[in-house]
């Protein structure tokens, strides 16, 4: 039997804390692609956990670079060069007042996983970096600490780390239910402990990690604090001087920024003591035929020609998010996370994974369908126009624990609607009956 799922939302967020429907409608004449048919539908979008949407402001910022100023930054003694140079730096110093951090202590990389690679490997470098960078040695006998939660871009670097440094890899698990075991939190951040590397949301679940308890366990035995900010760069109101964290990672295309542009932070005064990884031109002060002298944070970590028209871009992104307000997204993102929580629960045959409906949530959600592939079901969903997430989301030992190959993923952002997640919700119960499923 078809059922008509519509859900009202018994969610804590109040309408007043979010968008008007006019507000909402100007923000969503924003973004071009939002306009676009697919199969014969309109486009709704619900995979902004993997890509966000472009508004024209973040398009037309990089379009005037490249068209107006394009030149090289840090370079040229000439009129165009010193215009882009302020361009670029200006973005740096744009996206550092958005997460609560200093200019230098904001490093372009091309992404996420360039940033948690350039840091893992830079930690392995520790041995050449001389006397500042003895803190940062890691070996046998030391551990490193993740969580069941991780993307692989931060776990694998961390298994790599430990695998060139005979350090041991430990974790925090998860129960059935996706919640982090944190019973044991004191006895897994030791005086070994060296490295304490933990997703800040989950990409899979939706769940915010209470990040407060692993940087006051892990900085009283002298550990590194690690965040993977990719799930809530974009989505929360971020502030890493007051997290206390020591680094952490995010991507540009996440939060209405291009591809090819990401971000490492890292506390000055780490940065500055932590050897380079990447090694070559605009990076160094001194060169000779046998060594290198290399320049303060964050230039150091920043080798050959950056990614300059996508971090004007990234500039230009956090700018738009900060007129639209991230308190107001936020709010706006769990009002429809609540939707979708409280949707999918309501639906015969739907497992939801991470937080139960009415618990804290993102706006994302991700679910299983007994006997029905999470693929078909995604196929199924486009054939409506509505685009979402399959597979293992790059959690593979998430899903694993939960005793899954794979789920279905809906996320939404700023410009997603109510009326677009009742129609996911439509197409996910359609897709039931569609696949003769019987609870």
């Amino acid at each position: 039997m078809n059922q008509e799922v519509r859900v009202t939302i018994s969610s804590p967020v109040t309408r007043v804390d979010t968008f008007t429907p006019q507000e909402l409608e100007r923000v969503r004449s924003d973004f071009p692609t939002l306009s676009t048919e697919v199969n014969g539908h309109s486009l709704t979008y619900l995979d902004s956990g993997a890509t966000s949407q472009k508004p024209l402001a973040v398009l037309d910022a990089e379009r005037r670079y490249l068209v107006t100023e394009n030149s090289a930054v840090h370079r040229g003694a000439h009129s165009l060069a010193a215009e882009a140079t302020e361009t670029f730096e200006n973005a740096r110093a744009t996206v550092a007042r958005f997460v609560g951090a200093g200019e230098d202590e904001i490093v372009w990389t091309s992404g996420a996983t360039a940033a948690l690679n350039l840091l893992a490997y830079s930690l392995s470098n520790a041995g050449s970096g001389g006397a500042d960078a003895e803190r940062f040695r890691v070996g046998p006998g030391d551990e490193i600490l993740v969580t069941e939660l991780e993307h692989h871009a931060n776990l694998i670097p961390w298994q790599q780390l430990a695998a060139r440094t005979g350090a041991t890899l430990r974790f925090v698990p998860i129960d059935d239910d996706g919640a982090l075991d944190l019973d044991d939190l004191d006895r897994l951040i030791t005086e070994r402990t060296k490295i304490v590397a933990v997703t800040h949301v989950s990409n899979v679940l939706g769940a915010v990690t209470p990040i407060e308890l692993f940087v006051a366990r892990a900085h009283a035995v002298g550990a590194l604090v690690v965040l993977d900010a990719c799930q809530s760069a974009p989505h929360l109101a971020l502030d890493l001087h007051a997290l206390d964290v020591d680094f952490a990672a995010f991507s540009g295309h996440k939060m209405l920024a291009p591809t090819g542009i990401g971000v490492l932070y890292g506390r000055r005064e780490l940065l500055n003591a932590l050897p380079p990884f990447l090694t070559g031109g605009s990076m160094i002060t001194t060169v000779t035929m046998e060594s290198a002298e290399f320049l303060p944070a964050p230039q150091r970590f920043e080798a050959g020609t950056q990614p300059v028209s996508q971090a004007i871009a990234l500039g230009a992104a956090v700018d738009y998010l900060s007129s639209v307000g991230m308190d107001r997204i936020a709010a706006h993102e769990e009002l429809l996370g609540q939707q979708l929580a409280e949707g999918l629960s309501a639906i015969d045959g739907v497992r939801l994974l991470g937080p139960a409906a009415g618990e804290r949530r993102t706006g994302l959600a991700s679910f299983a369908v007994a006997d029905i592939h999470a693929h078909d079901l995604g196929q199924f969903l486009d054939d409506r126009g509505i685009a979402v997430r399959v597979g293992h989301h790059c959690a593979q030992p998430l899903h694993r624990r939960l005793g899954l190959t794979s789920s279905t993923r809906a996320s939404t952002y700023l410009y997603s609607t109510e009326n677009e997640v009742d129609e996911f919700l439509s197409g996910v119960t359609d897709a039931i009956t569609f696949f003769g499923v019987r609870p």
